[in-house]
C-alpha cells in the first residue's frame, strides 16, 4: 500500500514538474515570438530608412555626374576652339613659308641660269687662253732656241754658271766684311777682350775617362794574404761588408788590390787594412772596429779640407753638408787630375777673370769652387755630374746665380748669365794647362792626325802641322788659289768643322797662313 503510494506521489511530482517545464517553455516561446516581431518591425524601420538614404544618394550622384558631364562638355569645347585658333595661325604660317619657298626657288632657277651661261663663257675664254699659252710657249722655246744658239750654252749650263758666279761673290763679299769687322775689332783692343772672355764658351768632351777605381795596399810578406783571408774566408767577408769595397787577392806580389767606385770607402778601406796588417790582429771584430775608427777619422780629414779651401779662397758661409762634399772632392780624379785641386784652380782663376771684368770676385770664386761639386756624389746619383751639383747647391742655400753656373757650366743648361761663361772658361784653362790630364798615347796621337786629316780635306790646303801638343793647328794654303779674304772663310769653316768631328779638352787654335813669294836668281 504504501508503495503505492510512493509511487503515486512520483508520478504526481513528475506531472508536476512535467506541468512546470511545459510552462516555462510556452513562455519563452511566447516572449521569443515577441521579440522577433519586434526585431522584424525594427528591420523594417531599418529597410525603410536605408531605401530612403539610397534613394537621396542616387539623386544626389546623379546631379553631380550632370554638373561633372556639363563642365566636361564646357571644357572640351574651349579647348577645341583653342586648338582650331593655332591650327588656323600655323596653316597662315605655313602659306607664308610656301610663298617664301616658292620664290627663292624662282630666284636660285634664275642665278642657276646665269651661272650656267658664265660657265659657258669661261669655258670659251679657257680655250682662247690654252691656245695663247700655247703660242706664248712655242715663241719662248724658238727664243730659247736661238739665245742658246747665239750664247753657245744651254741654259741649264748658262743658270748654273750664274748661281756659282753669284754665291763666289757673296762669299767675298762675306768675306771682306768678316775681314772688315775683324779689323774693327782689332781697334777697340780693350773692349773686344772683355767681349771675348765674357762669350768665350770653352767646348769639353772626352770619350774615354780613366778613372782611379782600384787602390793597391803593400805587405810585409805573403803570409799575410792567408791571415786576410782567414778561416773560410770570414775575415775578407767582414772586411768587405764592414767597408764595401772588394779585396782581390791574386799573384801579385806582397800587394792586394781594393776595388771599387766610390773613392772614399775606397780610402777607408785602405787605410782600415794597412793598419790591420801593422797591428797583426785580424779577425771579424777587430777589423770593425778598426773600420769604423778609420771612416770617423776620413770624415774628419775630409771636413778639414773643406775648410782649409774655404779659408784659401777666403770664403765663408757655405753649408756644412757642401764644406764635407768639398773636402770628399779630394778623393776624386778626373783624367787623372785631382778635382780638389782642380775646383781651387778653377776658384783662383774665376777670381782671376771676374776682377779684369768688373765683376764680384767672391761670387765667382763661390761659383768656380762648387761647379764640380756634383762629382762628390755621382757614383750614388743617376745625371750630370753639373745638374746633380745644382741640386745639392739649391737644397743647402747657394744664391740663384751660383746654382745656374753650376748647372750650365758644360752647357746641360743654356747660360743666360755671365757667371756661367766665366767659369767654363776657368774650367778649361785648368784642365788644359800642360800635365793636368792624362791622356793615353794611342788617343793623343789619333787625335793629332784627326785634326791634320780635317784641315788637308779643304780644297787650296797644301800642308797641315798639328802643334803645342795638339793644341793649335797651322795651314799652308795655295795663294792662287785662296785669297786673303777666302782664308778666313777657311779659318773659321775648318775650326766648325773641328768642333763637329773631334773630341778635346779646351780649345784649339786654327792658324792659316797665305804668303806670296817672289823668287829671282843673280847671275
Amino acid at each position: 500500500m504504501d508503495t503505492e503510494m510512493l509511487i503515486i506521489a512520483v508520478l504526481v511530482a513528475l506531472a508536476a514538474g512535467l506541468a512546470m517545464v511545459v510552462l516555462n517553455l510556452l513562455g519563452k516561446k511566447r516572449s521569443a515570438e515577441g521579440q522577433a516581431r519586434a526585431g522584424a518591425a525594427k528591420a523594417e524601420e531599418i529597410l525603410q530608412n536605408a531605401k530612403k538614404d539610397a534613394q537621396n544618394i542616387l539623386k544626389e550622384a546623379a546631379l553631380q555626374a550632370k554638373d561633372y558631364q556639363l563642365q566636361v562638355k564646357l571644357d572640351f569645347e574651349r579647348e577645341t576652339r583653342e586648338r582650331k585658333n593655332e591650327i588656323g595661325q600655323l596653316e597662315k604660317r605655313l602659306l607664308q613659308k610656301e610663298d617664301q619657298l616658292d620664290r627663292k626657288t624662282e630666284a636660285l632657277e634664275t642665278r642657276s641660269q646665269d651661272f650656267g651661261r658664265k660657265e659657258r663663257e669661261l669655258a670659251e675664254l679657257s680655250k682662247k687662253l690654252d691656245a695663247q699659252q700655247a703660242e706664248l710657249l712655242d715663241s719662248i722655246r724658238k727664243a730659247v732656241e736661238n739665245l742658246e744658239r747665239i750664247a753657245g750654252v744651254t741654259a741649264e749650263q748658262a743658270k748654273a754658271e750664274l748661281v756659282e758666279r753669284i754665291a763666289e761673290e757673296a762669299r767675298l763679299e762675306g768675306a771682306k766684311k768678316i775681314r772688315a769687322m775683324d779689323e774693327e775689332f782689332k781697334e777697340e783692343a780693350s773692349q773686344k777682350a772683355r767681349k771675348m772672355i765674357s762669350l768665350a764658351v770653352q767646348r769639353y768632351a772626352a770619350d774615354y775617362v780613366a778613372e782611379h777605381v782600384v787602390t793597391a795596399v803593400p805587405l810585409p810578406s805573403e803570409e799575410m794574404k792567408g791571415r786576410i783571408i782567414g778561416r773560410e774566408g770570414r775575415n775578407i767577408r767582414a772586411f768587405e761588408a764592414a767597408t764595401g769595397i772588394d779585396i782581390i787577392i791574386d799573384d801579385t806580389p806582397e800587394a792586394v788590390i781594393l776595388s771599387g767606385f766610390n773613392p772614399v770607402r775606397r780610402e777607408v778601406a785602405r787605410i782600415a787594412l794597412t793598419r790591420l796588417v801593422q797591428d797583426g790582429r785580424i779577425h771579424p771584430a777587430r777589423i770593425e772596429e778598426t773600420v769604423e775608427k778609420v771612416a770617423k777619422e776620413v770624415d774628419e780629414l775630409i771636413r778639414e779640407a773643406g775648410e782649409q779651401a774655404l779659408f784659401d779662397l777666403g770664403l765663408h758661409g757655405i753649408h756644412p753638408e757642401l764644406v764635407k762634399l768639398i773636402g770628399r772632392l779630394k778623393y776624386r780624379t778626373s783624367y787623372g787630375q785631382n778635382i780638389y785641386t782642380h775646383s781651387l784652380e778653377v776658384a783662383f782663376l774665376s777670381g782671376m777673370i771676374a776682377s779684369e771684368l768688373g765683376l764680384s770676385v767672391k761670387v765667382a770664386k763661390r761659383a768656380g769652387l762648387l761647379h764640380d761639386i756634383g762629382k762628390a756624389v755621382d757614383h750614388e746619383i743617376e745625371g750630370p755630374h753639373a745638374l746633380i751639383g745644382a741640386d745639392l747647391a739649391k737644397k743647402y742655400g747657394e744664391a740663384p746665380r751660383v746654382i745656374h753656373a753650376i748647372a750650365a757650366h758644360h752647357e746641360d743648361e743654356s747660360p743666360h748669365d755671365i757667371l756661367p761663361i766665366l767659369v767654363q772658361a776657368a774650367d778649361a784653362l785648368s784642365g788644359a794647362r800642360p800635365g793636368a790630364r792624362r791622356e793615353m798615347l794611342a788617343n793623343y796621337l789619333k787625335r793629332l792626325e784627326d785634326l791634320e786629316k780635317i784641315a788637308r780635306s779643304f780644297p787650296g790646303v797644301e800642308k797641315s802641322y798639328a802643334i803645342q801638343a795638339g793644341r793649335e793647328v797651322r795651314i799652308i794654303v795655295d795663294n792662287m788659289k785662296i785669297s786673303d779674304d777666302a782664308a778666313t772663310i777657311l779659318a773659321r769653316d775648318i775650326a766648325k768643322k773641328v768642333e763637329t768631328e773631334l773630341s778635346y779638352p779646351g780649345q784649339i787654335r786654327v792658324t792659316v797662313i797665305r804668303e806670296t813669294r817672289a823668287v829671282e836668281y843673280a847671275k
